[in-house]
């Protein structure tokens, strides 16, 4: 069973949220919940320890009711299913989409067979770094991990490391993504290379970026006088061939899988970084919080599901009220790398231009993410929110409680995280001078765990890619393909040719010219 492929400009219920729309224009958000008792029940959800409250958007009842009737018209459900029973959802390269699989330990399947299998070796290899079995080749204890990798292969696992700091193992790990010998320089300085570990991330064991960071480690290596260098090194690759070529030891390769894409990889052997830093049984918990929200978002009624309604709303910004892009504001300096992990999430998924029927669409699809933690966020970009001319809904972020115990502080803090999400909505005045007046109406979702942990953040991250599914099906749009990735790749391998061989092509005269000045150091 494949996706459905419905134009959603073409449903009865995109026409009537058209119409909607302009009914709501002027409307006040702190208005609607006087005209109704139950709005705030209505617009929030408690699943587990995790509650949304998404009743401060520019939308009534009747907008809801519709967004809920474009998802039937969509046909959501039937595809919901088609996602979760592994049929090939990703059409342009005939591949089915399981990256829940890789958080399912009840899944009877040879697949789960293979996962299991795969889960048991990241947790055999974490137990015997951490215990000291595995030395490094000069026979001591390894003391840090190097993860390259670039995308997927690099934004989820560091985000993830980072968010989950507070559960940290004594590992050091670090993270090269970028083709910049500058940044692996720095990397390597802060290492002793006979008690490190690389773990060299590439499904294919061809990307450009991370090849050309591990073989400069691996000369690094050499320098060091480190003899056996394959004790030094972890390949996460479904291209164990190649990874042996390369000197690893098939021992030490972890499997990628082809139906997982790379911004979707993080809850497999791409997340074996993760396991060594916060240990197995915190990795465990993380797999285990997103499937819980796996499930929630399988049987869920669409008018109380997490994903769905988030998603709905962000619809409802993107392509009735104009809005071109949404601020995620997580209040946890651990979590300072998810809106960037999130852009990748997004923009990568949804960002395109051509529908299921291979037709152009003339309406908006991806969103543009982008964010910040608070309070930090407060003193940078929220001048714009709070009095600028562009409306941005905004997903706040929040926990009930601090980690260290630093109540004070977290009270503090929370205080913050509440009052934005109230003064954005009612607005207000400092004064009578009109540089002091505060418009309000401003939308946003509050999102509300008890703390940051390793269920939570997994509940979190599994809560936005169904959110980027449901998008997806509603917008008819393949959501895990990248094909936009790979054009500037081609181009950049037929110029490097040209930047090593000082034999400048023809080409367009600025791209002429930046050859000439980086190849002959002109200007």
């Amino acid at each position: 069973m494949s996706l459905s492929k419905i134009n959603p400009t073409k449903t009865k219920a995109w026409k009537a949220l058209l119409k909607k729309k302009l009914e709501l224009d002027g409307t006040k958000i702190i208005d609607l919940f006087d005209s109704t008792n139950d709005r705030l029940k209505k617009f929030s959800i408690n699943f587990d320890n995790l509650f949304l409250d998404f009743s401060k958007n520019i939308i009534d009842d009747k907008t809801f009711d519709l967004l809920l009737e474009l998802c039937e018209e969509c046909e959501l459900e039937k595809n919901i299913k088609c996602l979760f029973n592994g049929n090939k959802i990703n059409e342009t390269e005939n591949r089915s989409v399981l990256h829940t699989a890789l958080r399912d330990f009840d899944l009877n399947t040879e697949i789960g067979d293979e996962l299991s299998s795969d889960r048991e070796k990241i947790k055999k290899f974490t137990d015997d770094i951490l215990s000291g079995v595995i030395k490094g080749s000069t026979n001591k204890k390894i003391t840090d991990i190097v993860n390259v990798g670039i995308g997927g292969s690099d934004l989820g696992p560091n985000m993830v490391v980072e968010s989950l700091k507070f559960y940290e193992t004594d590992l050091t790990c670090h993270f090269v993504s970028n083709v910049d010998g500058d940044h692996l320089s720095e990397i390597l300085k802060k290492i002793k290379p006979e008690t490190t570990i690389f773990i060299i991330v590439s499904k294919t064991f061809t990307t450009q970026e991370t090849l050309t960071n591990a073989k400069q480690i691996k000369d690094f290596l050499i320098s060091q006088s480190i003899e056996d260098v394959s004790k030094h090194f972890i390949g996460v690759t479904s291209n164990i061939k190649s990874a042996v070529e390369f000197g690893l030891d098939k021992e030490n390769i972890f499997n990628m899988y082809d139906f997982v894409g790379g911004r979707f990889s993080v809850w497999g052997s791409v997340g074996l970084s993760v396991s060594l830093a916060i240990g197995y049984e915190n990795f465990e918990k993380f797999l285990k919080g997103a499937n819980k929200m796996d499930e929630h978002f399988k049987v869920s009624r669409l008018n109380q599901n997490i994903p769905v309604c988030l998603a709905l709303i962000s619809i409802w910004y993107n392509n009735f009220m104009n809005c071109e892009t949404e601020a995620v504001l997580p209040y946890s300096e651990y979590l300072k790398f998810l809106p960037n992990y999130l852009q990748q999430m997004f923009m990568e998924s949804n960002g395109k231009c051509i529908d299921r029927s291979s037709k152009k669409v003339d309406y908006q699809t991806g969103t543009i993410v982008w964010g910040g933690t608070g309070t930090n966020s407060q003193h940078a970009f929220f001048q714009l929110l709070h009095q600028g001319t562009k409306l941005i809904p905004c997903d706040f972020i929040g926990f009930k409680s601090s980690l260290h115990g630093n109540n004070e502080a977290h009270n503090k803090l929370m205080s913050n995280f509440i009052a934005q999400t109230q003064a954005l909505m009612i607005g207000g005045s400092m004064g009578d001078s009109p540089f002091r007046k505060f418009g309000g109406n401003n939308p946003s979702n509050t999102i509300l765990f008890d703390k940051v942990s390793p269920e939570s953040l997994g509940m979190i991250l599994s809560m936005y890619e169904h959110k980027v599914f449901v998008q997806g099906i509603i917008l008819n749009i393949f959501s895990f393909d990248q094909w936009g990735v790979e054009l500037g790749k081609s181009l950049a391998n037929t110029l490097l040719t040209e930047i090593e061989s000082k034999n400048i092509l023809d080409h367009d005269p600025s791209t002429e010219n930046l050859l000439d000045k980086l190849v002959n150091k002109k200007g």
